[in-house]
């Protein structure tokens, strides 16, 4: 299959915003075998501020966007570096795209975007995509890289979506605050009822919470995707839900997909 995996900070990173190195060893190690088993992948890679907030050693997450640039600028390197040396140890060549709401909503770049992707994964790369936070503003951007993994799986016409988060997938309520949460394990359609479930922004070192990974998931279903919201604390769990067994929230294609 072609498969599109999300990963976001609060999964990549401890609460120090420093890397955390095992989760990301064991993610980058279950990628390397499921490219070995056949699979095109490409990881559409959160972490750059959260990372470069750690680096520099700032106190939390910078709010002024000269910060978040400059913060962006210091952790992308720390994170297409870790990518490269983890991937490569397992003979797989890693390719970065940094885009920008104007590349994603302009006909021509879009399509530039797509024939890029299209001509790195026939080359056997891995393709690692992220917004490119050096120079988007608030008023510029894609929004979060849910929204970018949905429209790059789009782009990419792949078969499965994965959001790796830090939650187990979608609940009925926060199960963080209320312990009668119940995970939902099937979502055939994106009604209204299920959209009510998506919260506000996760953790303190991330920008998504659920509310955009079921508008990511709307996105990508809509598209004939299949979308999958499971916990990356153990990125391991990607092998059984390449395979199809039930892991976290599965949400339907709601047409047949054109990969």
């Amino acid at each position: 299959m072609r498969i599109v995996v999300k990963v976001g900070t609060s999964t990549l990173t401890h609460a120090t915003g420093r890397l955390n190195i095992r989760r990301v060893e064991a993610l980058c190690k279950t990628l390397a075998d499921l490219k070995n088993a056949g699979h095109e992948m490409v990881l559409v890679s959160s972490g750059a501020i959260g990372m470069g907030a750690g680096k520099l050693q700032l106190p939390g997450r910078p709010e002024d966007i000269a910060t978040k640039q400059a913060a962006a600028a210091v952790g992308q390197c720390e994170l297409m570096y870790v990518y490269d040396k983890l991937l490569g140890d397992y003979h797989h060549t890693v390719a970065q795209l940094l885009l920008t709401a104007q590349d994603v909503q302009d006909d021509v770049r879009r399509h530039n975007i797509e024939t890029t992707l299209a001509r790195l994964l026939e080359l056997g790369a891995l393709p690692i995509v992220n917004e490119n936070d050096t120079v988007a503003t608030d008023e510029i951007r894609v929004g979060d890289n849910d929204t970018l993994s949905a429209i790059v799986a789009v782009s990419v016409r792949a078969q499965l979506l994965v959001l790796l988060t830090d939650i187990d997938g979608l609940y009925t309520a926060d199960p963080r605050t209320d312990k009668t949460a119940r995970l939902v394990r099937e979502v055939p359609a994106l009604t209204d009822e299920v959209l009510a479930l998506g919260g506000g922004a996760g953790t303190a070192r991330g920008t998504g919470g659920m509310a955009t990974k079921l508008s990511a998931a709307r996105i990508a279903t809509a598209a004939g995707i299949p979308v999958v919201i499971a916990n990356g604390q153990r990125p391991e769990c990607l092998y059984d839900i390449v395979a199809g067994k039930p892991v976290g929230t599965r949400f339907a294609a709601q047409r047949e997909g054109t990969a």
